[in-house]
């Protein structure tokens, strides 16, 4: 099967098309054709070596964390697909690699497409809303009147987060430029700072929650908004001990993240506020309620470009270069 892979770690690693061997499947799998892939923001960590801290893996490494395509085959104890189901999911940590002609997941990692998608609409969604849900639902636990700030709104991750965001009732201010402006007003953005030329942290107070996309200074300004008991969950900054704890990583690593966080950990005792790092959990019950949610009209996917997968190295160019709106896709099929 043809398959993008990387053979080392960099940078500047170069993203090669090649034919790789047909994947296996275990008795509680799935192979499925892929017909779309999307790329997400940890595909340029994982290519980096940015989370070989927290993940191992071997080379030649295929790359993709989500995807939509149709089932081909199923392991001997699958009961809930079938060949011919159209599905979308996202693989686990360990198994990843949409970037390819077909892949096998475990069944838990996959989900019926929503009816009204097509594989490239389905494809947006797996990482991106898992992640979200999970921000908003199982760590913030957002309510109805809270404030929230998510940042670059515009983004993938960011366009999703807005209509789930205004979906649990909540009061959404966000961050774009000009040319994101009238994308993140229609996704239902109460409220839009240009970040090129305003600075959200003079703008904004008092804020139940932020949810970051960017790390660094913006990460670090965002704790400033916040009121007392507010509380930040952050997908691009430094992981901190609670989430060693959380993760079992281990005293030894758990320690390490607890020397490199401390900048944040201080700014938390700070501003009495927490923050946590998200690495999304695969759940089928969340896949459930985000599927009822698409096939209701109440989310919908907002997609940029389309590339082949022969053009995936320019699909990660663009998508690295800040200026997408909404997100990129990788077409396989």
């Amino acid at each position: 099967m043809k398959a993008i892979v990387i053979e080392n770690y960099g940078k500047n690693a170069p993203l090669v098309l090649t034919e790789q061997p047909m994947p296996s499947i275990g008795e509680h799998d799935v192979l499925v054709e892929i017909h779309a892939a999307s790329l997400n923001p940890i595909d340029f960590k994982i290519k980096e070596g940015k989370v070989k801290f927290l993940l191992s893996y071997k080379f030649p490494l295929i790359l993709g964390n989500d995807f939509s395509g149709v089932v081909v085959k199923v392991g001997e104890r699958v009961k809930a697909f079938k060949p011919g189901d159209e599905v979308y999911g996202r693989p686990r940590k360990s198994r990843i690699g949409t970037l390819a002609e077909f892949i096998a997941v475990h069944e838990d990692d996959i989900w019926l497409k929503p009816q009204n998608l097509t594989f490239e609409e389905a494809a947006s969604i797996p990482l991106v809303g898992l992640t979200t849900y999970q921000a908003f639902s199982d760590i913030l636990h957002l309510q109805k009147g809270q404030k929230i700030l998510i940042h670059a709104g515009s983004g993938g991750v960011g366009t999703f987060a807005i209509q789930l965001a205004k979906r649990m009732g909540a009061f959404v201010a966000t961050t774009a430029s000009d040319k994101g402006y009238e994308l993140v007003k229609s996704l239902g953005a109460d409220l839009i700072i240009n970040y090129k030329k305003e600075n959200f942290e003079e703008m904004l107070t008092g804020y139940d929650a932020v949810f970051d996309t960017l790390g660094g200074d913006v990460l670090e300004k965002s704790f400033r908004i916040l009121k007392p008991g507010g509380q930040i969950v952050s997908v691009s900054g430094m992981p901190n001990a609670r989430f060693g704890k959380e993760a079992n990583l281990g005293w030894m690593k758990t320690a390490m993240l607890s020397i490199v966080s401390r900048k944040i950990t201080a700014l938390e005792r700070k501003t009495q506020t927490k923050y946590h790092f998200l690495f999304m959990k695969a759940s089928g019950a969340q896949w459930k309620i985000l599927t009822e949610m698409i096939e209701a009209g109440q989310i919908k996917p907002v997609i940029d470009k389309v590339y082949q997968l022969k053009d995936t190295a320019q699909a990660f160019d663009y998508l690295e270069s800040g200026r997408a709106k909404g997100k990129v896709i990788v077409k396989v099929k």
